[in-house]
């Protein structure tokens, strides 16, 4: 007896593991049919079997199109069977997709995020003007708070004025400016107490739950 057991490391490796060998050994009996019509009666019902074991998705049309998709890949693309679907093919499963774009312009300071870009992109696009002046404070500032949030605890101004002149292309200069931008211990300070107001209203929420042992 010990020399019949087998072992999952012996057995042929399973296409999709999530539906078990079983399914795995009804596809390849449906592949061994010889007729096309026997075969079309034992892939309908692995699809059946394959769709209760998602019974709420059983009946949705696009999963009903998964399933078939699976069936084909499970049979390493050998089984010839009537699909209510268009029938993938190996290339399409191998084809590797195309490379997304990061959405960010500057890759160098992704801890700024897009909003800071698109803020200094309306700021250029302004007329000089106290308004303007008070856009690019602003966004200094809020340079500032994203820096500290993802580097070090303290950051000179001059080095988010650098920053600053850098991605807006030389156009928002405050490099060598008497402009000052917000304390870092403020910053900092204001970080901690928005903290401890989170943790305060979560433990207000579960205030009066009762918790059970499982």
């Amino acid at each position: 007896m010990v020399e019949n057991i087998e072992y999952n490391s012996e057995r042929p490796k399973l296409i999709i593991p999530e539906y078990g060998r079983h399914i795995q050994k009804m596809v390849d009996f449906a592949i061994s049919k010889e007729t096309k019509e026997e075969r079309n009666k034992v892939a309908n019902s692995i699809i059946s079997v394959m769709g209760n074991m998602n019974p709420h998705l059983r009946d949705v049309p696009d999963f009903q199109h998964k399933l078939w998709d699976q069936l084909f890949i499970i049979s390493n693309f050998k089984l010839d069977v009537d699909s209510p679907f268009p029938i993938p093919s190996e290339e399409e499963l191998l084809e590797r997709p195309e490379s997304l774009e990061y959405p960010q312009n500057f890759p160098k300071y992704r801890f700024y995020g897009n909003n800071i870009k698109r803020m200094i992109d309306v700021a250029n696009s302004w007329e000089e003007s106290d308004k303007k002046e008070a856009l690019v404070i602003t966004i200094a500032n809020h340079m500032k708070k994203c820096f500290l949030n993802w580097n070090k605890d303290t950051v000179e101004d001059d080095v988010i004025f650098n920053h600053l002149f850098e991605l807006s292309e030389g156009k928002l200069n405050l490099k060598g400016s008497d402009e000052k931008l917000l304390d870092t211990m403020t910053i900092l300070k204001n970080k901690k107490s928005y903290g401890n107001k989170k943790v305060h209203k979560n433990h207000k929420n579960n205030k009066g739950r009762t918790w059970k042992k499982y």
